[in-house]
C-alpha cells in the first residue's frame, strides 16, 4: 500500500471558502472510495491561500475483487434430463461464462438457475484519475468564477494540479481550463522562496517535507497553532492580552503559508480615540490583533483608549523573516492612514450635535413602503409606552427610555458610521456622553444593538434592555405589516435574530411582558399608520404569535430542552397566551421539567396526570376551569376514594391561584403527593367506575379527572412528554 496526494494549486484563494472546502473534500474521498471498493487508511485534508491538499495513506494500489450471484431461469426450464435447454444455454451466454459453470439452488420458490460472477479489481490509479475531476467540479461555495476562455468554475484560477499515488503520477486532465491543465509531479513553494520555478515532488509519502523546504506549512492546524502560541506569546510579553476572536484567528490561518509574526507600534496621538475605533479599525479593516492592557477597566463609554488599548499591535505576515523591518513599516503606514481617516471623521461628526442628526434621519429611507429612519424613531417612542407601563417603570426610568428612542438612531448618519458600520450604537453612545449627555441614556443607546447575534452579550441596563425590547418590536412590526416573512435560508431582515433577541433579552431581565396584550395593540395600531399596506390587525397579531411560538421553540432547543419538554410548554397544543402572555412564566416551567427529568421526579408526576387526563377527554369540562367546588357535586359521591381526590384538588386550587414564587414546583409536590388518593380513586378497594350507567355520576367523576388535567396542564401538557 502506498500514499495518494492531491493538490490543486491555485492564485489566493478567498479565505472562507478553505475552511468550506475541506470538509466537502473529506466527505467525497471517503464516500467514492468506499464505494469503489477501494481499501484505505485515514485522510487528511489541508489547505493554504495558495493549494487545497487531500492525503490519503494506506491506499490499495486496486479495488476489492467483486462476487456477485446472477439468477437465471426456473431449473426445469433450464435443464431436460440433465441436458440445458436453450434457456439455459442463453443465460450462460449473456453473462458470458460456460453452461457447465452453472448452479442449482432451492429457493422458496423451488430450484432456480445460478451463476457466480467475480469482477475483477480496477487499479486505483485509474479509478482515481475519474474521481479527481468530479472531486474538483463537486466542490460548492460562494463568489465561484470562470477565467480565460474556459468553463471551468472555482473560486480562482487553477494554475497546476499534483496527483500522485506513491511515486506514479494520477494521469488527470481538467476539462475547461484555461490554459488546460494536465497532472504531474511539480508543486510550487512559497511565492517569495526561491526564484518561483516549480519543483518535483518524488512521492506523495514527501510531500509535507519537500513543501516544508519550499517555505510552505501545509498542516493548517499547524499554522493555527503557531499564530496561537506567537500572539500569546509577544502579548504576555509587554503585560497584554490579545483581542483575538476565533474567527479572525482562522481567517489569518487562511491568509498566510508560512506565518510570520509582526509587532507595530501606534502613535500616541490616535489613543485619543475610543478603544472600539482602534479596535474596529485593526481587527476588522486590517486584520490586525489589538492588544488590551492588563490592568485596563472595561468602560462602554470611555471617550479614549489611553487606559484600554497598548500602544502596540501585532499581525500576522506572510512575508520572510529577513524582511521583518519593512513589513512592520508597511503596516503602520497604513494604520496610520486608516486612524487618520477615522479621527477625522470623529472631528467632523463632533462638528455638530447628536440632536441635529436626529433630523437628518428623515432623509433615510428605513423600508419600502415604512418611511423614513425618523418614521422608525417615531414608531419606537410608541411602543417604548407600552412598555414602561407593562415594566411599571418609575419616571427617572422612563424619561432615559424616552430620551434613549429618540437619539438611539442618531449615529447612522454620521461619518463614522458611514465608514465604520460596525460601530453604530457605540459611537453614538460617545458622541451622546462628549456632548454631556446622562450614562443612563448614552448607555442605552450603546446596548440597544445587543445581542448581537447568537451568544454574543446582552444589554445590562434596564434602560438599555427596554430599548433593545423596543427595537425588535418595531423591526418585527413594520416587516409583517408589510407582509414579508423569513422562508428557508431567506431572513434578508434578520427577524429570527431579533425574535431570538427579544426573547433573550426578557429571560435574562426576567421581565414579565405580556406580548399578546403588546402586540393586539401594536396591531391595531400598525394598521392605522400605515393604511396603503392594508394591514389586518388581527392576522398581523396572530403571525407575530405564531412567529414568536416557533422562535420560543428554537431557543429552548438551543437551551438543551428536550423537544418533548418544550413541546410540553410550547407546542401547538399549548394556547398562545399561556406562552406570550408571560415567556419568563414559560421559560421557569420548562427548566422545571428539566430539573425533574434529570433528577427521576418527572415520570412519577406523569404517571399521576397522564392516565387522569386520557379519560378526561371524555368529558367536556372546559380547560381553563381549575377550582373543584365549581365542577364537582359531592352529594353525588358514592365512595370514600371521590372525596379524598377531592382534597388532593382542593390543596392544589390555591396554589394555582395565589402565583406564589415556587407555585410550580408546590403544585409538582402535591401531586405525587395526591398518587395515593388517585391509586384509591382506580384501583383501590374502594375504586369507581368512572364510566359509571348513571350519566349524572359519570359527569361527575369525569369532572374530577378534568379539574387534576387542568391544574396539572397549568405546569405543562403531559400527554407531549415521552415517558
Amino acid at each position: 500500500m502506498s500514499s495518494f496526494l492531491l493538490e490543486i494549486g491555485t492564485e489566493e484563494l478567498p479565505a472562507d471558502f478553505a475552511r468550506l472546502a475541506l470538509l466537502q473534500l473529506e466527505q467525497m474521498v471517503s464516500r467514492d472510495l468506499k464505494q469503489h471498493h477501494v481499501e484505505f487508511g485515514s485522510i487528511h485534508c489541508t489547505s493554504t491561500p495558495r493549494r487545497i491538499v487531500v492525503l490519503v495513506e494506506d491506499i490499495a494500489s486496486v479495488s476489492k475483487d467483486l462476487e456477485e450471484d446472477r439468477k437465471g431461469p426456473p431449473a426445469t426450464n433450464a435443464f431436460t434430463a440433465g441436458k440445458p435447454t436453450q434457456a439455459a444455454i442463453g443465460f450462460a451466454s449473456r453473462i458470458g461464462i460456460p453452461v457447465e459453470a452453472l448452479e442449482i439452488r432451492e429457493t422458496p420458490k423451488g430450484p432456480f438457475v445460478f451463476a457466480k460472477l467475480t469482477k475483477e479489481g480496477v487499479p486505483a490509479i485509474e479509478l482515481l484519475g475519474g474521481l479527481i475531476p468530479q472531486w474538483i467540479g463537486n466542490l460548492q461555495g460562494r463568489r465561484f468564477m470562470r477565467w480565460g476562455e474556459g468553463s471551468l468554475r472555482f473560486p480562482r484560477p487553477v494554475r497546476w494540479l499534483l496527483a500522485l499515488l506513491g511515486q506514479k503520477v494520477v494521469p488527470v486532465t481538467l476539462k475547461g481550463s484555461d490554459p488546460l491543465i494536465s497532472s504531474g509531479n511539480l508543486s510550487f513553494g512559497h511565492r517569495l522562496y526561491g526564484n518561483g520555478e516549480p519543483f518535483p515532488i518524488t512521492s506523495a509519502e514527501a510531500y509535507l517535507e519537500t513543501l516544508a523546504k519550499g517555505g510552505v506549512v501545509v498542516d493548517r492546524k499547524e499554522r493555527i497553532s503557531s499564530i496561537r502560541k506567537a500572539i500569546d506569546s509577544a502579548a504576555s510579553s509587554i503585560h497584554a492580552f490579545p483581542d483575538l476572536p476565533e474567527e479572525l484567528l482562522e481567517e489569518l490561518t487562511d491568509l498566510v503559508e508560512a506565518p510570520l509574526l509582526v509587532e507595530g507600534e501606534i502613535p500616541e496621538s490616535f489613543l485619543e480615540l475610543p478603544a472600539e475605533v482602534l479596535s474596529t479599525v485593526m481587527r476588522v479593516h486590517q486584520r490586525y490583533v489589538p492588544l488590551y492592557r492588563q490592568e485596563a477597566l472595561k468602560d462602554p463609554l470611555a471617550l479614549d483608549a489611553r487606559k484600554t488599548i497598548h500602544p502596540r499591535f501585532l499581525c500576522i505576515s506572510n512575508g520572510l523573516k529577513q524582511a521583518r523591518d519593512e513589513i512592520k513599516k508597511g503596516n503602520e503606514r497604513v494604520l496610520k492612514a486608516r486612524l487618520s481617516d477615522a479621527k477625522f471623521f470623529v472631528e467632523v461628526d463632533r462638528g455638530i450635535t447628536s440632536e441635529s442628526r436626529v433630523e437628518k434621519l428623515e432623509t433615510v429611507t428605513f423600508a419600502e413602503g415604512l418611511g423614513s429612519l425618523l418614521d422608525r424613531v417615531k414608531r419606537m417612542g410608541w411602543l417604548a409606552d407600552l412598555i414602561i407601563d407593562q415594566l411599571n417603570f418609575d419616571d427617572a426610568k422612563a424619561n432615559h427610555l424616552r430620551r434613549a428612542v429618540l437619539l438611539c438612531k442618531h449615529d447612522l448618519v454620521s461619518q463614522m458610521v458611514g465608514e465604520f458600520p460596525e460601530l453604530q450604537g457605540v459611537i453614538g453612545a460617545k458622541y451622546l456622553i462628549a456632548e454631556g449627555e446622562s450614562s443612563d441614556v448614552a448607555l442605552a443607546v450603546l446596548e440597544h444593538y445587543q445581542p448581537r447575534g447568537a451568544g454574543a452579550v446582552l444589554p445590562e441596563s434596564d434602560a438599555g434592555a427596554a430599548l433593545a425590547i423596543v427595537e425588535r418590536l418595531e423591526l418585527l412590526l413594520s416587516i409583517f405589516a408589510k407582509g414579508e416573512r423569513p422562508s428557508g435560508s431567506s431572513d434578508p431582515y434578520a427577524l429570527r435574530r431579533a425574535g431570538n433577541g427579544l426573547l433573550q433579552i426578557l429571560w435574562s431581565k426576567g421581565w414579565k411582558v405580556n406580548l399578546i396584550d403588546l402586540f393586539s395593540k401594536a396591531s391595531i395600531n400598525w394598521m392605522k399608520i400605515f393604511p396603503g399596506l392594508e394591514v389586518n390587525s388581527e392576522v398581523l397579531c396572530g403571525d407575530l404569535v405564531d412567529f414568536l411560538r416557533q422562535r420560543i421553540l428554537t431557543l429552548l432547543d438551543e437551551l438543551g430542552v428536550d423537544i418533548d419538554l418544550a413541546q410540553a410548554v410550547a407546542g401547538e397544543t399549548i394556547p398562545s397566551d399561556r406562552i406570550l402572555s408571560d415567556p419568563e412564566d414559560l421559560l421557569e416551567r420548562a427548566n422545571l421539567l428539566v430539573e425533574m427529568r434529570q433528577t427521576g421526579g418527572l415520570q412519577a408526576v406523569q404517571m399521576v396526570v397522564t392516565r387522569a387526563a386520557r379519560l378526561a377527554e371524555k368529558g367536556n369540562l372546559p380547560k381553563d376551569l381549575l377550582s373543584p367546588l365549581e365542577a364537582v357535586d359531592t352529594s353525588l359521591f358514592e365512595k370514600p376514594s371521590e372525596f379524598g381526590m377531592l382534597e388532593v384538588l382542593k390543596g392544589i386550587e390555591p396554589i394555582l391561584q395565589e402565583k406564589s414564587l415556587n407555585r410550580y414546583r408546590d403544585l409538582t409536590q402535591r401531586l405525587i403527593e395526591g398518587s395515593k388518593a388517585l391509586e384509591a380513586f382506580f384501583d383501590g378497594e374502594e375504586s369507581v367506575l368512572v364510566m359509571a350507567e348513571d350519566l349524572a355520576v359519570r359527569q361527575n367523576r369525569l369532572n374530577l379527572l378534568g379539574v387534576l388535567r387542568n391544574q396539572a396542564g397549568m405546569l405543562a401538557d403531559f400527554s407531549r412528554i415521552v415517558s
